[in-house]
């Protein structure tokens, strides 16, 4: 027999797809039911002959029969199958967790990326490599590609959705009529290489049934993984118009003794009533189960070629990984133009695939140009990522490989010399990279506050360059070397060397870091759903303490503090007088007054917003007070951003203190020996000079006397 699936387990499962049993096999093929047993159980294996009278019984060729590489097209065909309504009547108007994320295609290529690090297969040492692709297709080869998928059968879903007043309602409007009006469809495809792929049961426990069949199940495992709340995934949907997403895996683990071409396709919609049916939300594409009562349930199917390259699935290599295509592909920050790249060859088309390919370029390059970085022969990157773009099978942009030396000069400079051994203790000459440590006390898990340990996390420090847009500012990441914060320094003299900043923690600090996997776990707690900050979260005070956030404030201080020491030059001393005295504010009544200066002044340190549902800004506002600082009493002030003149203010509708500080009269009054404060304030929508979407926001903290401080 030629190589490819047992024959046995290949056989047992045609039979099922067949619904026939091992006697009417028998009779078919003119032998003893114990004859095909042994053939199941893999005690025997056919005569050429048998092989013949077997492919006729299952209504296939020999050459299927002979590689056993797919199914036989006998028996229950592929098709879609649609989640039945809820017998309680519950309904759901889309899938949540698509809402956590914008249609965005750099928080895709953040999150799909985050996720193929995690997947990568460490033991031989490679890259994992990352491709996206960018496929319009128009005309004669829409046509095709919509009966690859059975359009028909999804059309009139399409139909009653399009028609409900809710938000996947409108969405997916937009997507018909971007299909039908403009005869286009816009393809992208995700394929990683030198991954797990989707290994395990289409049911039980396993990364297959994690990503295709459940919601906020991350199956991530070692400590280091990016991703621990399983929301990363419902980007894939969330990009898709039509939220289609059809996935091919090849398999790391064989399943069923099969690793290539395994398929699946998942359609996310609301609740709908179609030709009298009732449908809970998701359906999914794929093969009936005949194990499954009525075989109502589609499970993955292992396709031959000729289906993959149908569904422009073709994987370049037998690599293990996985390549998810989402169908409909649409970027809505292009919509409102928030970063649009001229291009003269992209004309008005607001979701052009060229706008689209520098998107995927950028995110790429913001996000993981320490991933890509390596240090000599030895020290290779984690991951290689390229995009590109095509239109019906024709070459629109040339594959780009993301260069993280584009992307990031300097800090990448700062990363390889790390991991070649070059760094120095001080800065004396340009181009050098400085290394110190600073402390991270590791609190232990559980309501006590004792302490596991302390963490030495690695900073390194360079000098800017013009490439690298803002300078000064540091950049934390962990284990997979994603970027998690990106953030300036503050209270920096003139004196101050221009610089880039990077700190590595947890198993990124390298293998003699002490406590770096305890390090990797608890900066995992501390990470949002967004994985763009450390902080206070509901996991961090669960799994550890209410306070044990505030390591992570110590972690900041001395991040910055080490950072002012490398890159402060030392004042020269003057004689007495000439001097300029810093205003101070002067408080308080009698004859003992207390001083306030510039130098005890509270900063905002850290602003997060986003826009709500009525057109309202949110913000939430972390302030570092120093020492003496809690004396102040600030008001913060909302504004738009404006590239030149004054900037229009906004009324607050609400602002409210939410740790170590209290308003009173519109100012914020800060607890008494506190070192942080955090307030969260909501705008009127109806003192908005500009639409929310389409403008910026400044939150500026003001003093009683009308001192600006931003």
């Amino acid at each position: 027999m030629e190589a490819g699936e047992d024959f046995g387990p290949w056989l047992a499962r045609q039979l099922k797809l067949a619904d026939m049993t091992q006697t009417e096999l028998a009779q078919a093929v003119d032998v003893t039911r114990a004859a095909v047993s042994a053939w199941i159980t893999g005690r025997a294996t056919p005569r050429p002959e048998a092989i013949e009278r077997i492919a006729r019984a299952l209504k296939t060729d020999l050459v299927t029969v002979h590689t056993r590489t797919t199914d036989t097209r006998a028996g229950l065909p592929v098709g879609w199958y649609h989640r039945p309504g809820h017998v309680d009547g519950g309904r759901e108007l889309g899938n949540a967790a698509a809402f956590a994320f914008d249609a965005d295609v750099s928080v895709l290529a953040r999150e799909t990326c985050q996720n193929s690090l995690d997947e990568r297969i460490v033991a031989n040492g490679q890259p994992v490599r990352v491709r996206y692709t960018l496929h319009e297709l128009t005309g004669e080869h829409l046509a095709r590609f919509r009966e690859a998928i059975h359009w028909d059968d999804l059309y009139p879903h399409y139909e009653v959705v399009r028609e409900q007043k809710q938000k996947v309602g409108r969405v997916v409007d937009a997507g018909l009529r971007d299909m039908y009006e403009r005869d286009r469809l816009v393809l992208l495809r995700v394929d990683d290489y030198n991954a797990a792929g989707l290994t395990g049961d289409d049911y039980d426990d396993g990364r297959f049934a994690a990503v295709v069949r459940r919601q906020l199940d991350s199956h991530k495992s070692g400590g280091s993984a990016g991703g621990s709340y399983g929301l990363g995934k419902a980007t894939l949907w969330a990009t898709s118009r039509l939220g289609l997403v059809l996935i091919n895996s090849t398999l790391s683990v064989p399943h069923e003794g099969r690793t290539e071409r395994r398929l699946v396709g998942r359609l996310d919609l609301p609740w709908r009533r179609v030709d009298g049916e009732v449908c809970a939300g998701p359906a999914w594409w794929g093969r009936p189960d005949p194990e499954m009562p009525g075989a109502r349930v589609a499970r993955s199917w292992w396709a031959d070629e000729a289906t993959v390259e149908s569904l422009h699935l073709v994987r370049e290599s037998g690599d293990p990984g996985t390549s998810f295509l989402i169908v409909g592909a649409h970027d809505v920050a292009s919509l409102v133009g928030e970063t649009a790249v001229p291009d003269e060859d992209e004309g008005d088309d607001d979701d052009s695939i060229q706008r689209m390919h520098h998107r995927l370029v950028r995110a790429l390059g913001k996000n993981f140009w320490a991933a890509m970085t390596g240090g000599g022969e030895d020290r290779l990157p984690l991951l290689e990522a390229s995009v590109r773009t095509l239109r019906n099978g024709g070459v629109v942009v040339p594959e780009e490989r993301v260069d993280p030396m584009l992307a990031q000069p300097s800090r990448t400079r700062a990363l390889r010399a790390f991991l070649e051994g070059a760094t120095v203790e001080q800065l004396t000459e340009a181009g050098q990279v400085a290394a110190v440590t600073v402390p991270l006390g590791l609190p232990r898990r559980g309501r006590g506050r004792s302490s596991v340990g302390e963490h030495r996390a690695v900073l390194l420090v360079t000098d800017a360059e013009d490439a690298d847009g803002r300078p000064n500012r540091v950049v934390t990441m962990r284990g997979n070397r994603m970027t998690v914060r990106d953030a300036a320094v503050w209270g920096l003299p003139p004196s101050a060397t221009p610089f880039q900043a990077v700190l590595l923690a947890g198993t990124a600090a390298g293998p003699d870091a002490p406590f770096a996997a305890e390090a990797e776990e608890f900066l995992r707690a501390a990470e949002p759903p967004e994985h763009n900050k450390w902080g206070q979260t509901e996991e961090l005070a669960l799994a550890y303490s209410s306070s044990a956030y505030r390591r992570i404030n110590g972690l900041t201080r001395e991040t910055n503090a080490a950072i002012k020491a490398l890159v402060v030059r030392p004042k020269k001393r003057t004689g007495q007088g000439g001097g300029r005295l810093a205003p101070k504010l002067i408080i308080g009544s009698g004859k003992r007054k207390r001083r306030l200066s510039a130098a005890n002044m509270p900063v905002l340190e850290e602003l997060d917003a986003q826009i709500l549902a009525n057109g309202a800004w949110q913000v939430v506002g972390e302030v570092r007070i120093p020492p003496g600082g809690h004396e102040w009493r600030l008001a913060p002030v909302a504004k738009f951003a404006v590239r030149s003149g004054p900037r229009p203010s906004i009324e607050w509708a609400e602002i409210v203190g939410v740790d170590n500080c209290q308003v009173a009269g519109g100012m914020l009054h800060f607890s008494d020996g506190a070192r942080s404060a955090t307030f969260r304030g909501v705008t009127d929508p109806t003192t908005h000079a500009v639409r929310t979407s389409l403008s910026g926001l400044v939150v500026e903290l003001r003093t009683g006397e009308g001192d600006l401080r931003a």
